[in-house]
């Protein structure tokens, strides 16, 4: 490895963050239930922990979107590489993401999602980093960290297929 990893944001704060915005969450959906979209690949460990703090009747599906490849940069070129796998009609729907930056794969994904006729769809993201949006129109609903623009790992972010396992969010330094 030629890179090292600078902790952004510890373990800790992660999970109390994750806590807030399931308390959140699960206020906003009370007496409904709630479809989880998880983007994977990152998204997966956000999703687990985020769906464990529900208090709220929780169904989950897994979908799988491109844009990125090898690289740190966005190639802006979107493709589904797993759709879901049960219809979204009528359902309350709240996407689940790792990090949100351009927005294009959001943008993309949402007006896909929206063509399935869900009674609803928010967007929760672990990260986010406003300063990097393309797409002004993508709304995040629920945040736990806004970041600088720094290339992160962990928590399911990866670099290059790496450290997705780091239960920190850290930042790549080359």
């Amino acid at each position: 490895m030629s890179e090292k990893i600078r902790v952004l944001i510890p373990e800790e704060d992660v999970n109390k963050k994750i806590s807030e915005v399931a308390a959140q969450i699960s206020r906003d959906y009370e007496g409904r239930s709630v479809h989880l979209v998880c983007i994977l690949k990152g998204g997966v460990f956000f999703t687990c922990e985020l769906a464990k703090r529900l208090s709220v009747p929780v169904t989950l599906d897994f979908m799988s979107v491109s844009s990125y490849g090898a690289g740190t940069e966005s190639s802006g070129v979107v493709r589904i590489v797993k759709d879901l796998d049960e219809p979204l009609k009528g359902r309350e729907v709240l996407i689940v993401e790792d990090i949100i930056d351009s927005g294009r794969t959001l943008a993309y994904l949402i007006e896909i999602l929206k063509q399935r006729e869900p009674a609803g769809i928010r967007l929760c993201t672990l990260l986010d980093k406003p300063q990097r949006r393309v797409k002004k129109q993508v709304k995040v609903d629920y945040t736990c960290f806004s970041i600088p623009d720094e290339f992160v790992v962990g928590y399911g972010l990866d670099y290059d297929q790496k450290y997705r396992n780091l239960p920190y969010i850290g930042v790549v330094e080359f």
